[in-house]
């Protein structure tokens, strides 16, 4: 399908809102437990949205890296530590683009391992959303069907009426008297000592560094010949992006920021075709920084979490169907080996057992004359 030209209607607004369940849990985590400036938060993240969808002309998922996240909030790490993250992640992003290291490790990634970390993802995405769902089983079941009926809907969409439906219970329950009022706040500018770059490093970027290269490189830039034949983007590029904008981005309170197959499938599913979902998610993201920065972390916390469930929960279906293409045994092997030990592990543990066992089948087929 040629992307022609950017569209701007109710199903890319859906679109928009596909991948909003990778993004709540950690942008509450963020503000709430790390401190970061709500403001520049999201005036970077759309702005970063905006700038991706002009470049590429198709949906392109921009979200936080979750070891990171995970990692920075637990530990409660400071604002200028989530920013020399996101600033050490920029350097080894570019560094592998400028070097061609992400190219190579993108050809010698067997097409088996690749399917099967998206499976992975769309497992555990599947099992996240129903801890999310278990909150109101009532409106996930609801949801699910409204998703269901509407997704082919271009006037009225799945993921715009989840939300108009998730607000209309925030209303109906009262819960917007404990949100602050709106005001106009702005990023300002951030910074960071160099010790605390190695130092986050050592702590998580150097593990957060296979589960994106996996994941938000090598996975969505198939998944984007997928949906996309005639417009295909490099590994290279997806890298040489991440690199730029989490370089840049923290100096003006970013947090670190990555593609996902997840993301990208999230936009898919509920509309988006073309880089205009971006732009809008973009415009959303920083009319709420701008105005809504002191109450976001609120409204977030609010929003019934089983209507995020239940659209990560069809989204992570979504995923696992494109192992569908995956038809030769020894394929099936070494994909089943990374879904399993992804699982059980993570996903830079599967994507390395992965590959040794598609060589090793290879090895042990030629030994036995079975060819390739």
């Amino acid at each position: 399908m040629k992307i022609k030209s950017f569209e701007f209607s109710l199903r890319e607004l859906a679109g928009s809102m596909g991948d909003f369940g990778t993004l709540f849990p950690f942008a509450i985590g963020y503000i709430v437990v790390c401190g970061l400036n709500p403001a520049g938060f999201l005036v970077m993240m759309g702005l970063a949205n905006i700038v991706t969808g002009l470049v590429y002309r198709l949906p392109m998922p921009i979200e936080p890296m979750k070891v990171l996240a995970v990692v920075a909030i637990a530990q409660h790490w400071t604002p200028s530590m989530v920013y020399a993250s996101g600033f050490a992640m920029g350097l080894i992003w570019l560094l592998f683009a400028v070097t061609g290291v992400m190219g190579w490790i993108a050809r010698v990634t067997p097409h088996s391992v690749i399917r099967g970390i998206q499976v992975a993802l769309g497992v555990l995405l599947a099992v996240e959303a129903l801890k999310m769902l278990s909150t109101w089983w009532a409106l996930g079941i609801v949801s699910i069907l409204i998703v269901l009926v509407l997704r082919q809907n271009r006037y009225a969409p799945a993921a715009s009426m989840l939300m108009v439906l998730g607000v209309t219970i925030m209303l109906f329950k009262g819960q917007f008297q404990h949100v602050d009022p709106p005001g106009l706040v702005l990023p300002t500018l951030e910074g960071f000592r160099l010790d605390e770059v190695w130092k986050t490093l050592l702590l998580a970027g150097f593990a957060q560094i296979p589960l994106t290269a996996t994941n938000a490189v090598i996975a969505t830039s198939s998944l984007i010949k997928t949906y996309w034949p005639d417009n295909p983007v490099s590994e290279r590029r997806l890298s040489l992006n991440m690199g730029i904008m989490n370089t840049i981005l923290p100096f003006f309170g970013g947090m670190p920021l990555c593609h996902g197959a997840g993301g990208l499938a999230g936009q898919y599913y509920f509309g988006a075709r073309t880089g205009g979902a971006n732009i809008i998610e973009g415009l959303i993201e920083i009319s709420m920084g701008l105005f809504l920065a002191s109450s976001i972390a609120g409204l977030l916390a609010v929003f019934p979490t089983a209507i995020i469930g239940a659209m990560m929960f069809l989204v992570g279906i979504e995923l696992t169907k494109f192992a569908k293409d995956v038809r030769w045994t020894k394929d099936l092997i070494s994909m089943a080996a990374t879904l399993i030990v992804s699982l059980a592990t993570n996903m830079a543990y599967g994507f390395l057992v992965g590959v040794v066992v598609f060589h090793l089948t290879r090895v042990i087929s030629r030994k036995n004359g079975y060819g390739t």
